[in-house]
């Protein structure tokens, strides 16, 4: 089977070229722009005016599953990655039973080869059960499938664990990524102190509650020489120490989401449970200051922290005692392209680099991330001259806990493909 990818816009090694793609038993063979025959394939997939990229690539996705099928499965989250336009996701570990002997591992690798339709990268949790002091042996969970360690949702709270973990994981040679939150000072905030808070009557959290930990990591990172990769970057503060501790050689990575990139705790416009993730909404200062971290390479790449909850849990009138997180796996792209790279602030380039190249080569994912002969065909074209809404009845995630529905973009996904394979058509195309 020989399918012909025609007139698009291709994104190959950080340009954007005119190319038409062939792809022949799941992966690219060619690339070029009027050296493929069309009369010689299969399938011809008319990509003018569209932009065709490499699979999207996210390492911080939550799937739920096991043990919480009811907000999300292995197959619906895929589904929405899909649909979004990512090809390759890292799927945390805060399921249950928490990854944290080789044999879960295992059986989570192979429920995820079985289910998915895209491809997943599992992370291994960094303690027993995610909680407490006791390291999971990181060797034999390397051995067993898991690409990088991380304790997601929660923040490592004690030094000498973190110290042990960062060693253990750069034997290894694994990236060791950490939820960085100091529970001591949290104060039972629900959002970020500030005004915004004070307007809604809600507890308030301070930010230094994220960058007090980074300080402390940065520190035990550059002594243990580990790949220390940050989640979900949020403050001014946090950005500053990152930048210092690059400037001092300590390897670090860090990421952001797309909804610190769009909004600040004052669009948060009444008590409202879809505003409410972790860490939370910053102040309008720091929004600012990640903007610029992405810009000047101090954060590396974007990350969507695709988070879905059921109904029940995100009762939309009140955040006290609602879960954290909102989805974000059908809306990163097409909202960072629309508010970002249509007004110049970012180029298409800069977007699709911190999207797909980057954190595939961070985390050693060396079949994601290139549009290039000899990689798997994991592509995704996408329509940015059309506007259209995101709807709740659009979603292909279990969860539709999103501020962003009802806002209308442009960049929505026309087709992905995995392996060569149809993972998403917005036109319901298929073929074999």
């Amino acid at each position: 089977m020989k399918i012909l990818i025609k007139g698009g816009q291709c994104f190959v090694n950080g340009r954007l070229v005119e190319a038409d793609v062939l792809i022949q038993d799941g992966k690219i063979q060619a690339l070029g722009k009027g050296t493929i025959a069309e009369d010689e394939t299969n399938q011809v997939i008319d990509a003018h005016d569209k932009l065709v990229t490499p699979g999207l690539v996210d390492v911080h996705v939550h799937f739920r599953d096991p043990g919480f099928t009811y907000k999300e499965t292995v197959e619906t989250g895929s589904k929405a990655a899909a649909h979004g336009g990512f090809t390759t996701v890292g799927a945390m570990p805060n399921v249950d039973p928490v990854p944290d002997t080789p044999d879960k591992i295992r059986q989570m690798v192979k429920r995820n080869q079985k289910a998915s339709v895209v491809h997943i990268a599992q992370y291994s949790s960094v303690t027993v059960n995610r909680q407490g002091d006791q390291l999971v042996d990181f060797q034999a969970m390397k051995a067993a499938g898991a690409f990088a360690f991380s304790n997601d949702g929660s923040g490592i709270q004690t030094a000498g664990t973190m110290y042990r973990a960062m060693a253990e994981a750069a034997k290894v040679g694994l990236p060791l990524a950490a939820h960085v939150e100091d529970n001591s000072l949290l104060f039972g905030g629900v959002m970020t102190a500030g005004k915004t808070a004070d307007k809604l009557g809600l507890p308030g959290a301070p930010s230094v509650s994220e960058s007090a930990q980074i300080a402390r990591d940065l520190v035990l990172a550059k002594v243990t020489g580990v790949h220390y990769h940050i989640c979900h970057v949020s403050t001014k503060e946090s950005v500053e120490l990152v930048r210092l501790a690059k400037k001092e050689g300590v390897n670090v990575t860090c990421e952001v989401t797309p909804h610190h990139l769009l909004l600040a705790d004052h669009d948060i416009p009444a008590n409202n449970s879809y505003f409410k993730m972790n860490p939370p909404l910053r102040h309008e200062e720091d929004r600012q200051a990640v903007i610029e971290g992405l810009l000047d390479g101090t954060i590396d790449m974007i990350a969507t922290d695709h988070a879905p909850h059921s109904r029940e849990e995100k009762p939309k009138d009140d955040m006290r005692g609602a879960a954290n997180g909102i989805t974000g796996s059908e809306t990163a792209f097409a909202m960072l392209y629309t508010k970002f790279v249509r007004s110049g602030v970012f180029s298409l380039t800069q977007l699709l680099n911190w999207m797909s190249v980057v954190p595939a080569e961070q985390f050693g994912l060396r079949n994601a991330g290139h549009l290039e002969p000899g990689q798997p065909a994991d592509i995704a074209i996408f329509d940015l001259n059309t506007e259209r809404q995101i709807t709740k009845e659009g979603y292909r995630s279990k969860g539709v806990n999103n501020p962003f529905t009802g806002q209308r973009v442009y960049g929505t996904t026309d087709l992905t493909l995995v392996d060569g394979k149809v993972a998403y058509s917005r036109n319901g195309e298929d073929f074999a």
